[in-house]
């Protein structure tokens, strides 16, 4: 079959690299794609902005299944268009979408249903949320409730630093995501990332995770869209995966099926591992980018299949096989960022890098220009490697990344601290 997989960055990369692998494929295009992807697939200039267009080159190249990779095709509709033509896709409706498209759309629904979650308050304007800083305690989180790349949260220390973050929401730093604002409850404990494939009705976890958001060692300085990852999270025992499952992501899907909005992709729950269990810190409606990458590289089981079986909503006879490896990569990032990042600097070295046995080198943010490999982003590369332990996969990343010749930039060198410790 002929498959279409939408978007550019280093999750469509690893998203790409795994489909190719399938026996079920027949040509793989991908939109807008990357220079990295184009080794796996073919990279076709559509404005995937235009549902039409992208409906129109599916009719032309008998695409018969579209994969959408990130979340602002989803919330703006893309799934609805194609589900309006009858073409099969993996990816949420828009109004499914509004689990990441809105982040007070989903701490109300977790209110609604019990699902444990930070306490918070819904603002739609500066003095009400300013207000609210009165009755809380510090730190205390501030988040843009739209659509902000990662970018749109803000640990506040103090009150003062909470109003600048409410301010600056409302003043436009995060263009039409910061509409309106959510302060929330400081959650203590350990993040992890779980991911779980549904199909409207059934739930299949998938495996566990770790980022590192923070741009500095030891998970300090701004946030970022993340840093690196690992998988699989040892936070995520046994016992606290069925916990995730039966507290958090199923009473969800259940709630958007009643809701009469069933939601069918990947549920990516972002947590917190406090005290007293899981508590939802945010949802998105696609798989996680740097985490994709490193499960990816652990995933046995044929991706496009079990990308099937969800949009088939035929899950309950599906099952996903794990690499006992360890997975971890490294992003490696242009200077600037997460401000602005410096563009056009020349990358080399990443067929000395990817020669390291375990080793895939997933493009995020590059171009190619007269045969050589420029950064176009912030987040630009991310180094991957398999290993026995988390450990092992450790040193095959760094090893691999320390072949990389780019002065024009940088990483962190404790990407997977906390499973070591």
């Amino acid at each position: 079959m002929n498959v279409l997989l939408i978007g550019s960055g280093g999750r469509e990369h690893a998203l790409a690299w795994k489909l190719a692998k399938s026996p079920l494929l027949t040509t793989l295009y991908c939109a807008p794609g990357n220079p990295g992807i184009a080794e796996v697939a073919t990279c076709v200039a559509i404005d995937i902005s235009d549902h039409a267009g992208v409906v129109a080159f599916c009719r032309e190249k008998d695409v018969s299944f579209v994969v959408v990779g990130p979340e602002g095709p989803l919330v703006g509709g893309l799934t609805d268009a194609l589900a309006g033509e009858g073409i099969a896709h993996f990816g949420p409706s828009r109004k499914a979408a509004m689990l990441e498209g809105s982040k007070g759309y989903t701490k109300d629904l977790c209110r609604e249903h019990g699902i444990p979650t930070a306490a918070y308050g819904r603002f739609a304007d500066a003095e009400a949320a300013k207000a609210y800083l009165a009755t809380q305690r510090f730190p205390i989180v501030v988040k843009a409730d739209g659509l902000a790349a990662g970018k749109g949260v803000v640990i506040a220390g103090s009150r003062s630093e909470a109003e600048e973050a409410i301010d600056a929401c409302f003043a436009g730093a995060f263009g039409a995501a910061g509409a309106e604002v959510v302060v929330e409850e400081f959650l203590e404990g350990e993040e992890a990332s779980f991911f779980a494939l549904c199909d409207g009705q059934n739930v299949l976890a998938m495996a566990s995770a770790q980022d590192h958001k923070r741009v500095g060692e030891a998970d300090t300085g701004p946030n970022t869209g993340g840093m690196g990852a690992y998988s699989p999270a040892p936070v995520m025992t046994p016992d606290m995966i069925e916990r995730t499952m039966a507290d958090i992501v199923r009473p969800t899907v259940a709630a958007m099926a009643a809701r009469g909005t069933p939601f069918k992709g990947v549920l990516f729950a972002g947590l917190m591992i406090t005290a007293d269990g899981p508590k939802l810190i945010e949802y998105n409606v696609r798989f996680g980018d740097p985490e994709t990458q490193v499960l990816m590289l652990r995933l046995k089981s044929d991706l496009l299949a079990a990308m099937l079986a969800t949009a088939g909503g035929v899950l309950d006879s599906f099952d996903l096989q794990w690499s006992d490896d360890a997975a971890l990569t490294v992003v490696f990032a242009a200077e600037g960022y997460p401000g602005t990042p410096k563009k056009g600097t020349e990358i080399r070295g990443l067929e000395a890098a990817r020669a390291i046995e375990g080793v895939e080198i997933f493009h995020a943010g590059t171009k190619a220009v007269d045969g050589r490999i420029v950064a176009d982003g912030g987040r630009v590369l991310a180094v991957t490697a398999r290993g026995r332990t988390v450990a092992d996969a450790q040193a095959r990343a760094y090893q691999a990344i320390d072949r990389i010749d780019w002065p024009g930039g940088f990483f962190r060198r404790d990407i997977g601290w906390r499973a070591l410790v």
